[in-house]
This record gives C-alpha cells, structure tokens and sequence, in this order.
C-alpha cells in the first residue's frame, strides 16, 4: 500500500466530522432512544457516519446535512435492531401507512417534557415506527413534513404513528419503572477502579492483556499492551478527575467526573474482561454528548444521576 495516500484521506475524515459536529449530537439523542442504550446509539451514529462519509463521494453536491444524516442514520438504527431481534416481525412502513389517519394533534407541551424526561431505556416499550414519530418530533422538534421525509411516510402517516405514540408515551411516563435488583460490582472492574483512582498507572498496566484494545471512541484506536499503556499517560497528567464505578443501561462502567465536586458525571469508560485481565477499553471523553443521555446507577448510592437537557426542544 502507498502510504502517501493516509495524510489525504486522514484530513478527508477530519473535514467530513467537521462537517457533520453540529448535527452529530442530535443524532446520538435519536440513535439512542431507538436502541435503547446510549453506547449503543453512539455504535449507530458511527456506523450512519461512516456509511454517509462513503456515499457523500458518490454525491454531486453536499445534500441538506440533517435530513439526508437522519436518513441514514434511521436506517442503520433499524438494522441494528433487526440485528438483535428487538424489532416486530410487521413491516416498518406498513405499520404507520395501515394506521386510520388521527385528527390533527396540536402541539403539546405535556409530550415534549415527558419524551425528554422519560430514561432512554423505556423507549423500547414504544412500538419502533411510533418511537421514531415521537423522537423526532417531540424529542428533536422536526416539523410533521420534515419527519416524512426522513422516514418516507406521508404527513397522515406520521400524525397517526406520533398520536399513538404520544398516547403509549403518557402511559409509560404515568408508570414508575421498576427498581433494578440490587447487584454487586464484579472484582475485576472494582480493583481496576481503585488502582485507576490511587493513579497507579503500573498496577492498571499490570492488569492489561498483551492483546489489549483501546477505542478512543471519535478519536482513535490501538491495539496490544504497548500502545494501549501510553493512553493512561493523559490521565497522569490531570489531577482535577475522579471515578465512580456506576451501571449504564444495565452495563457496568467507570463515570468520570470532571472534577472533584463535580455532579453529574462528564463522561464514561467502558472496560471488558477476560480472565481477570482488561481484554478491552472504550473510552467517551471525546464524545461526552453521550452522558447527557445516560442515567447513571452509581456503586453504592441508591439515587441515580441524569444530567440531560434543561427544557424540551422548541419545534422549528
């Protein structure tokens, strides 16, 4: 391979992430009701990006971003639930083009704060094709035509599925969800927290498998325990951090607060073990985006931390 070629298509890349910054947050706020999970919603906005990245070269002219985004970011979201046979058997489009046409539902106050109250998990319990109606419109504030071209449906189409959708929406927002047994930390993410805390950078190091795999996520990748050790170097050198092992849609993670008094939690690291080794690293510190839609079940506290957005979106 001609490696002349990587400086071009390395600053291609940071152009095109450049181009889409802006929109890239309001993705993930989709993405991850869709799935249900915020890293799973930030695995879907990178698959979106990386498929639009390939077919803006096959384009004549840069599209309108946000549509032509959501677009494709609808789609992988529905693959990836096909992926996990999360998604109903009945067709997508057939479920909204077969709905009787509701009547036209005014703009309501009461949907909007609840879609952007209610935990990204319990969108789930909202049928796919109403879920994304209602994550558009009340979540994001797309107007009805802007939500027809986004998912192909007809302007009837979508005031039927957001009807219902908001109807399923009071529902789950009247109803408590139901507390999560209590659990235990697992040894592993618990000594690799406490050695994370004190800073010791050679007992953490000590812990990594000789395959080890770190994802920056939006930044960068490395493989195996010598390129992987340089990553702990940042957090060496910053002393105004501290962790708190905590629960993500049922996934356990490290939360990083920015700073010692710091409330809620800027960010979060994910790490995978193997026999008691660290086999994988995925760390959200470029992306911190995500954490606004998490809810965090912090280790030893009975409440949860939810920073998200202050008011619901203004429809545009």
């Amino acid at each position: 391979m001609d490696d002349s070629i990587l400086p071009g298509l390395q600053e291609s890349r940071r152009r095109f992430l450049a181009l889409v910054s802006e929109v890239r947050p309001e993705l993930h706020r989709y993405c991850a009701r869709m799935t249900g999970s915020v890293a799973d919603g930030e695995d879907v906005v990178q698959d979106a990006l990386a498929r639009g990245y390939y077919e803006l070269a096959d384009l004549g002219e840069v599209p309108a971003l946000r549509p032509w985004l959501f677009r494709i970011a609808h789609n992988r979201a529905l693959d990836f639930l096909r992926g996990r046979e999360r998604l109903r058997s009945e067709p997508f489009g057939v479920a909204l083009e077969d709905a009787v046409e509701a009547e036209d539902d005014p703009e309501s106050a009461t949907a909007r704060e609840d879609s952007v109250r209610l935990a990204v998990s319990r969108f789930l319990e909202i049928a796919p094709a109403q879920r994304s109606c209602v994550v558009l419109k009340d979540v994001l504030g797309h107007s009805l035509e802007e939500i027809g071209a986004i998912l192909g449906l007809s302007v009837p189409a979508v005031k039927a599925a957001l009807h219902r959708g908001r109807a399923r929406l009071g529902e789950l927002s009247a109803s408590s969800p139901s507390r999560p047994p209590a659990r235990a930390l697992s040894p592993d993410l618990a000594r690799y927290a406490a050695l994370f805390s004190a800073r010791d950078w050679d007992g953490v190091r000590a812990m990594l498998r000789d395959d080890v795999r770190l994802d920056l996520v939006s930044r960068e990748r490395r493989k195996g325990r010598a390129e992987v050790a340089h990553y702990f170097e940042n957090y060496g050198r910053s002393g105004d951090w501290r962790l708190e092992p905590a629960w993500i849609d049922g996934r356990e993670v490290l939360a990083v607060f920015r700073g010692v008094e710091d409330v809620p939690p800027g960010y979060f690291i994910e790490v995978g073990f193997e026999d008691g080794r660290v086999a994988s690293i995925r760390d959200f510190r470029y992306v911190q985006y995500v954490a606004l839609e998490a809810e965090f079940e912090l280790a030893g506290r009975s409440e949860s931390i939810r920073e998200g957005p202050s008011a619901p979106p203004k429809t545009r």
